[in-house]
C-alpha cells in the first residue's frame, strides 16, 4: 500500500483570549505583517486573523479554552480513507473530536501532540 503525505499550506496557531490581541499586534505592529480579521462562525474559534507567512497563511485563531498556544498543520494525501487505515495500523488515532471538520477529513496528532489536519490533496498543491 503505497500512502503519501505533503504538507498543506495553511497553519493556524490556537490562542487563548488572555494573550490573542498582544499576538495579533505583535504580528501586525511589530514584525509588520499585513494581518487581515477574517469573520468567523464556529463553535471554538471566537476570533481570526490571517496572514501570508512566506508561501503559507498563518491563521491566528482565538480560542476560548486554550491554555497554552498550539500550532496546527495541514496535512495533505492523495486519499484520506487510505491514509488513515495506514495511519492506524501504525497506533495513529484520528481525533476528530477536538474541533468540528468535515467528514472527508481526520484530525490526528503526533506524538508531541501537535494537531494535523489530514485532507485530501488538490491538484494546485506543489
Amino acid at each position: 500500500m503505497e500512502i503519501n503525505f505533503k504538507g498543506g499550506l495553511n497553519m493556524a496557531m490556537k490562542i487563548s483570549t488572555a494573550d490573542y490581541e498582544r499576538t495579533v499586534a505583535f504580528y501586525r505592529d511589530i514584525l509588520l505583517f499585513d494581518v487581515e480579521e477574517i469573520p468567523i462562525t464556529h463553535p471554538t474559534v471566537l476570533r481570526t486573523h490571517r496572514l501570508h507567512f512566506g508561501p503559507n497563511i498563518l491563521w491566528l485563531d482565538c480560542v476560548a479554552d486554550a491554555t497554552q498556544p498550539q500550532v496546527w498543520l495541514e496535512l495533505y494525501t492523495d486519499n484520506v480513507e487510505r491514509a488513515t487505515t495506514y495511519l492506524r495500523t501504525n497506533d495513529v488515532t484520528t481525533c476528530d473530536e477536538i474541533e468540528e471538520i468535515s467528514p472527508s477529513m481526520h484530525w490526528i496528532k503526533d506524538p508531541s501532540g501537535n494537531v494535523l489536519l489530514l485532507k485530501k490533496q488538490k491538484e494546485n498543491v506543489e
